[in-house]
Formats: C-alpha cells, sequence, structure tokens
C-alpha cells in the first residue's frame, strides 16, 4: 500500500482563534459598530483515496459507528479508527470490482434488507440490551449511537451485496469430502469436551462442520482476490496515524467455533 503525507496542519481553527482574540479586543481600540468575526467552517477531509474513490473521514468516523451493528465485532461498537479504514478500503475495492461485473446479479431485494434488519434488532447484543425490537428502542438506540435509519439501510445493503458477491464467485465448485469433515471431528471437536462430557454424534453435527470447511476455503480464495485488488490497484492512505502496522489488517470472519 503507497501512503503520501497530508498536511498535518489545518491553519483554519488557527486563523479562527486568532480572528476571535483580534475581534475580541477590538472595542478597545475601534467603534463599538465593527463587525464580529466570521465563524470558521469545519470541512470534511480526505483519508484515503482508493482508484481516485476518496474516502472521508466523516465516513471513517460513521464506520466505526456502524460497528455497533456488526455481529463480529460482538455488536459492541469496539472497531478502532485503523480497522475502520481497512474495511472501507476493501468494500471500496470489491465494490468497484462488482459493479465492472453484474451489480444486479448481486443486488440484495428490499425485503432481504428488511429481514437483515430485523435479525440485528433482536439478535445483536447491544440492540436486545435496548429492547430495539420496538420501534421506540429501536429509535433511541440509533440516536445513541449518531445513527439514522436510511444510513443503516445502505450499510446493510452494501454488505449483502458483498457476501452475494462473495458466494457466487468463490463458493460454487467448492466441495468438502466425507473424509474432512470426519478429520475435523476427531481431530477438532472431540478433544474440545472434557472428559465424560457427552460429544454430539457425527452425523448432527456434519452439515455444521461442513459450513465451517467450506467457509475456510471461501475465505482462502476471497483474502487472495482481495490481496491482488490491493497489489494491482491504488490505494493512498493520506493520514500516517491511520496505517495498520504490517501483518494486522482486518481479516474476515473464519467461522470459527465448535458445533454444539
Amino acid at each position: 500500500m503507497n501512503s503520501r503525507r497530508a498536511n498535518p496542519l489545518d491553519l483554519a481553527p488557527v486563523a479562527a482563534a486568532l480572528c476571535a482574540l483580534l475581534f475580541g479586543l477590538a472595542p478597545l481600540f475601534a467603534p463599538a459598530q465593527t463587525a464580529a468575526a466570521p465563524q470558521a467552517e469545519v470541512l470534511d477531509r480526505v483519508v484515503a483515496v482508493v482508484n481516485n474513490q476518496a474516502i472521508l473521514a466523516s465516513e471513517l468516523d460513521e464506520e466505526v459507528r456502524l460497528a455497533v451493528l456488526d455481529p463480529g465485532q460482538a455488536g459492541l461498537g469496539v472497531l478502532t479508527r485503523q480497522k475502520a479504514l481497512e474495511q472501507l478500503i476493501a468494500r471500496a475495492l470489491i465494490q468497484q470490482q462488482i459493479r465492472q461485473e453484474d451489480i444486479q446479479a448481486v443486488e440484495p431485494s428490499p425485503a432481504e434488507v428488511k429481514a437483515r434488519l430485523e435479525e440485528i434488532r433482536k439478535e445483536v447484543p447491544a440492540c436486545v440490551h435496548q429492547n430495539c425490537a420496538s420501534d421506540s428502542g429501536w429509535s433511541a438506540f440509533l440516536a445513541a449511537h449518531g445513527l439514522n435509519p436510511e444510513r443503516v439501510e445502505i450499510y446493510l445493503r452494501y454488505r449483502l451485496e458483498i457476501l452475494r458477491f462473495i458466494e457466487q464467485r468463490f463458493r460454487q465448485g467448492i466441495r468438502i469430502a466425507p473424509e474432512e469433515i470426519e478429520a475435523y471431528y476427531r481431530q477438532t471437536l472431540r478433544p474440545q469436551y472434557a472428559t465424560g462430557e457427552a460429544v454430539p454424534p457425527l452425523e448432527k453435527v456434519a452439515p455444521r462442520i461442513e459450513e465451517i470447511l467450506l467457509q475456510r476455503q471461501v475465505n482462502a480464495l476471497f483474502d487472495g482476490w482481495l490481496d491482488n485488488l490491493h497489489k494491482q490497484g491504488e490505494v493512498e492512505v493520506l493520514d500516517p496515524a491511520l496505517e495498520l502496522p504490517a501483518g494486522q489488517k482486518q481479516e474476515p470472519d473464519q467461522g470459527k467455533g465448535a458445533p454444539k
């Protein structure tokens, strides 16, 4: 990833402070009708550029707030700004690729977005604690986290679009052999149970094991594909404070957890 240092000095706050100081002293040296200093306007700034597509500081802040809706973050909203930027960069690369292919093939329907929203309102821990299943609780939850219904819907639509793209591009054609399922059962699942604890039979947990192994292969293919997009594209992080150390980039969910 190429980096280009942005100008770290924003002179607008300094100028505003000087204006406030000078105009604050103006009554001592000038007539009372002297006009007041204009208020300084706070402008958004670009923190990264992905193939000529800008990512703004306001988008980064919003991504951090939206993390409260992500089950992968346990619904706790603990996403750092560095990880949030990595997610925005990855999302931009993927969406640019989707638009070069066939976006209609992966675009979710309004019903699918609505169903996903209902799941979140009922299942995400932070949402459950604030009774998001009710309209009043949901409105209060959004207000408390600086979100609005329209932005949440856009966020969920993007996520569903990307998930469907990954499903169609990488999952089709992958087959998990019965021997792989049995090996995972013996080597990974059974050792997680204490001596004397009932272990579920293989036939009961086989579908879940197959899903875990399938997701691992999908993630491996997806990671390699995304790395290539990074290498082939032009990605610039303009704020050095947002650069992640090597080897600490955001990774997709690996489907961890033993089936019970």
